[in-house]
């Protein structure tokens, strides 16, 4: 069952935001190795950080923090996708496979990034903002 968050309760508030600043620190990790040449970060980092999101989802539902969570699982799964889908291109040719995985490493950190500094105005995050 899913509550709606009560925002006069500040323990729950912040419980949330400290579990959702986990997350970002775990991601920011991940993308900013994925950006910076021979700083490869571990895949399980990014794993840790999607389940914390979709375990602590529920918990966020009715609150600005709700969007951040959303946010986070979306991001993974978009860059995810977009990873396999241009996998191929490291097979035929390096290059544009370099490119293409350069940028979506990019695009990843640009959304890490917005949404960490959302949190910190504690505002949601995304088109819902």
């Amino acid at each position: 069952m899913n509550d709606i968050i009560d925002t006069r309760d500040p323990d729950r508030v912040e419980a949330l935001k400290t579990v959702g600043w986990v997350s970002y620190i775990l991601h920011l990790i991940v993308a900013i190795g994925a950006v910076v040449p021979g700083a490869q970060a571990s895949l399980a980092l990014l794993l840790v950080a999607l389940v914390i999101d979709l375990v602590k989802k529920g918990d966020a539902q009715g609150s600005w923090q709700a969007s951040h969570f959303s946010w986070r699982i979306r991001s993974v799964l978009g860059a995810g996708i977009l990873y396999v889908v241009t996998f191929p291109l490291w097979l035929l040719f390096v290059v544009p496979g370099w490119i293409a995985w350069g940028l979506i490493s990019i695009w990843f950190l640009y959304r890490i990034v917005r949404g960490m500094v959302a949190m910190n105005d504690s505002r949601p995050v995304g088109n819902d903002a």
